[in-house]
């Protein structure tokens, strides 16, 4: 069963294209990790990969394990070919806003938010080491599309910039929209650095995953922050991508707050009135504080 595109809100960027699920092989029970950028997508990634393997023992990083589909570098047909040859539960990346990926009557979905006054300070790092950059917007020019922003240091610049685009808010505003969907599960940064334990209990009776009692403390530090450093090879390579590689620079710090001693009180009034544009009151609520907003 190939996915009709042309029934899917394109999405097409220098890194990413929603196009290439065009033929894509769903089945029963696939798991989708759909997050905006810088929002703890590596961090989910890999707590549904100590999920489907409590003893440890994933059969490879867990980056290979769970391509991002979308991802201009790696050609559609090495993606389509390591999914189709998997013979466990399959988890999928996806950094696509609800209306442009596709929706399978038998897949799970879990999205994953963030104060995206955090995840912009992240995404300034995740730019500053980036290495593809040029390779991705020589492929966007060629293509039409418009390039990855450039990184020159300037902050400010940078926030005005993002803000008018405001890809965060579009995208979890999409599945705000739906998360009455029984296939879909919000998920929150905030409350995964809060109750890390209890927030992967609560992913696993989503996905139906039955974890040994015994297994637990195990599979839960495995995605600590430092367990996750200590272990960056079982997570993926990405030495390739990132000054740093894994460990010392695409994972970097994991906090959050850092925003509050560099945007200006005029820039954070300019962000609250632009969440207040794109996505309902309780949406926001739910995107600053995670779960305690809806209590």
């Amino acid at each position: 069963m190939a996915v009709d595109v042309t029934q899917l809100k394109p999405y097409v960027s220098a890194t990413h294209d929603n196009r290439r699920w065009a033929d894509f092989e769903p089945r029963p029970g696939d798991i989708f990790v759909c997050t905006p950028a810088k929002c703890g997508t590596t961090w989910t990634q890999t707590i549904v990969a100590s999920l489907l393997w409590p003893d440890g023992d994933a059969p490879g990083p867990v980056m290979s394990l769970s391509p991002w589909l979308e991802f201009q570098i790696m050609p559609i047909e090495m993606v389509l070919g390591t999914l189709a040859v998997q013979t466990h539960r399959r988890f999928i990346k996806s950094h696509t806003p609800a209306e442009g990926v596709p929706f399978f009557p038998e897949a799970k979905y879990v999205v994953v938010g963030r104060d995206g006054r955090d995840a912009f300070m992240s995404l300034c790092n995740h730019l500053e080491r980036f290495k593809l950059a040029d390779v991705l917007n020589a492929r966007a020019l060629a293509d039409g599309v418009p390039p990855m922003p450039g990184w020159d240091g300037d902050v400010h610049g940078f926030f005005a910039r993002w803000l008018e685009e405001a890809p965060h808010a579009e995208h979890l505003g999409s599945f705000w929209a739906r998360r009455r969907d029984p296939r879909v599960l919000l998920v929150h940064y905030n409350d995964l650095k809060s109750d890390l334990a209890g927030e992967m209990r609560r992913i696993a009776a989503f996905l139906e995953i039955d974890v040994p009692e015994t297994k637990w403390p195990a599979a839960v530090e495995r995605c600590t922050f430092e367990g996750m450093r200590r272990r960056a090879a079982e997570i993926g390579d990405m030495d390739f991508a990132f000054e740093g590689g894994l460990r010392d620079g695409f994972l970097f710090k994991g906090t959050n707050g850092r925003w509050r001693e560099v945007l200006t009180a005029d820039e954070l009034e300019a962000y609250a009135k632009r969440m207040a544009e794109l996505v309902p009151p309780d949406a926001a609520a739910w995107i600053e504080h995670g779960r305690k907003a809806l209590a």
